[in-house]
């Protein structure tokens, strides 16, 4: 529990932030949102990052869209019809308008799916099966695949879709290169078609929304406002919420929920989330920098990466450090995810230190190597406490590591770039299928394509490519759960990733919000409602 001290000093940093937004008013309200994580940009294509889909779902739309359940319903899509096993023609729904009045049409597709199709794009994985977007008519089209695809539905879930000629206004045809740093109109603006529009952004202080009075459906709250404010502080984020500054938390400090549970203003609601936290290692190099093995890469060896995943103690980072907060991994997709199965998600090795050491002396190293770990300080639940209770582990064994913590928008550039030994990562499955996963993180990376863009450890094996091409046509459901499970398995046995756990995420709000929980960790402003 904090120490009544933090809490106080918290509570007077709370009394500082900037203004968060308006009371609440007669029929309407505003939804005043804060999280210790900010968006990294606005433009759809750029980033492929849950905190910045959040959002920019709220923005722009797609075809199609997940309900409650995550079932896949009509969207800016009305019809979809498979014409052969590499066709499909999607309707489009008419009447629709961008939020600066521009009508959404054929053209708006066709540009915006290839948009999210071409480098620098960091969202291929929601259209890596599609050849070619055809035009029929101004209000349908066709989707060209490679090959048959399964799960095109849920994979076009995140390719959101621009107004075309606003871009075209705006030079901004092509995406956002985060990885390299840059800034472009759309970057910072946006127009598209979804229930909220955005007003303002300013990193790393406030991002602001306004309902779009002018949305095709109907949203099931009241929220007409959003405003959101990144609060790192893990003690300032609560004393905003218990002082009445903001309404909702998306990610509330473990160690203050049980004063949070207590507190009769407030209130939480708990679920697992589709995410698997896990370290990933430098593969690729032939010299490890600063690791003081001149000419070679330990963890090039299968040996050293099974050494580090003994040396972790899954069970006192659950009980600890996550403080209950979470489902110790022993695979890398989360319990929901089509794919998971409980056999696979039994630890690949006990924690064994003895043996841990062993195994470092067997490849060579008795002595151990020096490392670096770095990891995000506000993207995921502990991760900075996470990453220096591995340092320790790590360092008990012989591997001297040193942390490196920063916040996310610089980390990922970093792990988008390969300027990582080792690394502490989060990864939500988007299409409750372990394609995902498999396909974003396991692939050879090409730098071309979806495979492989968040392999940051850039390891290459062609047994697991061949298995993930086949599982992106195979159409027999028990050849491909088939497939899934050997290349998961494969994945697990060869320690290419140490998973940590699967995430438990909480949302702490006032209690007179009102909203359902979701697993891909984006609340629904357009599904709440502030009494």
């Amino acid at each position: 529990m904090m120490r009544r001290t933090t809490f106080k000093r918290g509570l007077m940093a709370a009394a500082v932030l900037i203004a968060m937004g308006s009371a609440n008013m007669a029929g309407a309200a505003s939804m005043r949102w804060a999280g210790a994580n900010d968006i990294l940009t606005i433009d759809p294509h750029a980033q492929n990052h849950q905190t910045t889909h959040a959002f920019l779902q709220q923005i722009y739309e797609s075809l199609v869209r997940y309900d409650a359940k995550y079932q896949i319903e009509p969207a800016l899509a009305t019809k979809w019809t498979q014409i052969s096993p590499t066709q499909v023609r999607f309707e489009l729904r008419k009447g629709v308008k961008f939020h600066d009045g521009a009508p959404f049409t054929a053209d708006d597709v066709v540009f915006s799916l290839t948009r999210a199709g071409t480098a620098p794009s960091n969202m291929m994985s929601a259209v890596q099966s599609v050849k070619e977007v055809k035009k029929v008519d101004d209000y349908t089209v066709d989707l060209i695949l490679k090959g048959p695809n399964p799960i095109l539905l849920r994979e076009i879930t995140e390719a959101r879709i621009m107004n075309k000629a606003w871009a075209e206004k705006h030079n901004s045809l092509k995406s956002q290169d985060y990885a390299g740093k840059e800034e472009s109109y759309a970057s910072r603006n946006a127009n598209g078609t979804g229930p909220f529009s955005l007003v303002s952004w300013q990193p790393d202080q406030k991002l602001t929304l306004k309902k779009n009075p002018n949305w095709w459906d109907k949203p099931k709250g009241n929220i007409d406002e959003v405003v959101f404010t990144p609060i790192k502080s893990a003690a300032t984020r609560t004393a905003a919420l218990v002082s009445g500054q903001v309404d909702f938390v998306v990610d509330p400090p473990p160690q203050d929920l049980a004063r949070m549970k207590a507190d009769a203003n407030l209130k939480l609601i708990e679920g697992a989330e589709n995410r698997t936290i896990y370290l990933g290692l430098d593969q690729f190099r032939d010299e490890l920098p600063g690791a003081g093995t001149p000419g070679k890469n330990p963890l090039k060896d299968k040996r050293v990466r099974q050494a580090l995943y003994q040396a972790i103690d899954s069970a006192g980072l659950h009980s600890r450090t996550m403080r209950n907060l979470s489902v110790p991994a022993g695979v890398m997709v989360a319990p929901m995810v089509h794919g998971w199965s409980k056999q696979l998600d039994e630890r690949a090795a006990k924690y064994d230190v003895e043996a841990a050491k062993k195994l470092l002396a067997d490849a060579g190293y008795p002595q151990g190597f020096s490392l670096r770990l770095d990891c995000p300080n506000d993207r995921y639940v502990n991760d900075e406490a996470i990453c220096q209770a591995v340092t320790a582990m790590w360092t008990r064994i012989g591997v001297k590591t040193q942390l490196q913590t920063a916040p996310m928008a610089q980390f990922v550039t970093r792990v988008l770039n390969n300027d990582v030994s080792a690394y502490l990562f989060g990864w939500g499955v988007a299409t409750f299928d372990a394609l995902y996963t498999l396909d974003s993180l396991m692939s050879t990376k090409d730098g071309k394509t979806a495979a492989g863009v968040y392999n940051g450890g850039r390891f290459s094996d062609a047994k697991l490519d061949g298995m993930i091409q086949q599982i992106k046509v195979e159409m027999d459901t028990a050849k491909r759960d088939a497939l899934l499970h050997d290349a998961l398995k494969l994945t697990k046995d060869e320690y290419y990733y140490l998973p940590l756990h699967h995430q438990i995420r909480p949302w702490a709000m006032r209690k007179n919000v009102e909203t359902q929980h979701r697993a891909d960790d984006r609340p629904m402003p357009n599904w709440t409602t502030i009494k």
